[in-house]
């Protein structure tokens, strides 16, 4: 029995030392790899070596192999949301444990903001959209002359007007036009004429130039252009009346001389130049003065000057009239024009203007004073009258009537009148 009880005593002893030496070997095994976990973390395991003991180290070396797993992965793998993350603590509870990790947030959707209307600059205004040229109005120049010398001079030329967007006007006269005088063929006339009107600055320009194309003549070119410039600015009263200005311009002009058939069969042309002045010296009286210096393609120069002051008394008014026409030398035998050295005209003008009917307005004159022709005097005198019929806001014609023994050619010692009958039709758009 004693050597049954020796033999387990035995077996126990060498069974324990052997298990005691395991069990050291596994914890030695367990110790390095600590250590070298340690020696992988520098600092931080320095760190918790300081603050940590060792049966708090016995503790944790069930997870040990969890953790350096875990390590190992989150140092191969990293993901995207993870470069946007604090820092990753390893004494923090989720590093050891997986489970206890708070999952990423999810990423905020974008805002989607709705699309902004694109607003122009605060200094830009919105562009108004272009006119075209508009058609303001036709008006139709009607004009017989006739003499008791067997001349007549007819003229029907309408002219169309439009305006552009800026303001300008633009005039396009055409026509037909017809010369007769006793002793010569008679001519006919298609003027073809382009115009335009508009202000530069303060001053209005008109100019026009075209083609006058005749049945058995050469063609021939016309021009004419204007420029008027106020010297006084015009008042003007809230009834549309002019109380008082001072406009001045100049004027040039260049046409084939439509005299009488004779001047055209000649092929005479003229360039004329000058100025013109109206002043509205108050409400009631004015005055229009007019200068032409012309230069014939024959060789002739003339001077024309003409001038007249006007004084209203109610539907009454009074005009003196002054005329004098000088030429370097006489054409009207050679080429058909009259051309006195010497030719002055002056009278006084009385005339009555009221309406008669709610759509019609007339004005009767007559004047009364001299001529002088070559240093001879004679009496000068003259009547008319114009009415004006309002048919329509858009629709309206004037008709013009006169009489006149002004001379208008050399009659060797006869009497002369002519008779003119002028109108004009108008329709505005």
């Amino acid at each position: 029995m004693s050597n049954i009880f020796k033999c387990y005593i035995l077996g126990f002893r060498d069974n324990f030392y052997q298990g005691w030496i395991g069990n050291c070997q596994y914890i030695q095994w367990q110790l390095v790899l600590i250590l070298s976990f340690w020696n992988l973390f520098g600092g931080n395991s320095q760190a918790a070596q300081n603050r940590s003991s060792l049966p708090a180290l016995v503790s944790n070396l069930t997870s040990i192999d969890s953790v350096l797993f875990q390590n190992q992965e989150s140092q191969q793998i990293k993901l995207p949301e993870q470069f946007n993350q604090a820092p990753i603590l390893i004494a923090a509870p989720e590093n050891f444990n997986p489970g206890l990790r708070v999952p990423p947030p999810l990423p905020k959707p974008p805002v989607i903001k709705p699309p902004e209307k694109p607003s122009p600059p605060p200094t830009s205004k919105p562009e108004k959209p272009t006119k075209p040229v508009v058609l303001e109005g036709i008006q139709t120049n009607f004009r017989n002359n006739t003499d008791n010398f067997g001349q007549r001079n007819l003229f029907i030329e309408p002219t169309l007007q439009w305006r552009s967007p800026n303001g300008n006007k633009i005039f396009l006269t055409t026509g037909f036009n017809l010369f007769e005088q006793r002793g010569v063929e008679s001519v006919i006339n298609i003027p073809v004429k382009l115009g335009w009107q508009g202000k530069i600055g303060d001053a209005t320009l008109h100019t026009t130039a075209g083609v006058d194309f005749f049945d058995r003549l050469p063609t021939a070119i016309n021009f004419n252009a204007k420029v008027e410039l106020p010297i006084v600015p015009p008042q003007v009263s809230s009834t549309g009346k002019l109380l008082s200005g001072v406009t001045i311009s100049a004027n040039v002009d260049h046409s084939p001389y439509k005299f009488n058939a004779q001047t055209l069969e000649n092929q005479i042309t003229a360039w004329r130049f000058g100025p013109d002045l109206y002043w509205q010296i108050d409400k009631y009286t004015s005055l229009f003065s007019s200068l032409r210096l012309g230069n014939y393609n024959d060789g002739n120069f003339e001077i024309q000057s003409f001038s007249r002051l006007e004084r209203k008394l109610g539907q009454f008014s009074l005009a003196a009239n002054l005329f004098n026409w000088s030429y370097s030398r006489n054409a009207e035998i050679t080429n058909g024009y009259f051309s006195p050295p010497d030719f002055l005209v002056y009278n006084a003008e009385v005339a009555w203007e009221g309406e008669i009917a709610d759509f019609l307005r007339c004005r009767l004159f007559a004047t009364l004073g001299q001529q002088r022709l070559n240093g001879e005097l004679d009496d000068a005198y003259g009547y008319g009258s114009r009415c004006t019929a309002k048919f329509s806001p858009i629709l309206d014609a004037e008709l013009d009537y006169s009489f006149s023994n002004v001379r208008n050619q050399s009659t060797g010692g006869g009497g002369y009148g002519s008779n003119s009958l002028t109108g004009q039709l108008r329709v505005k758009f």
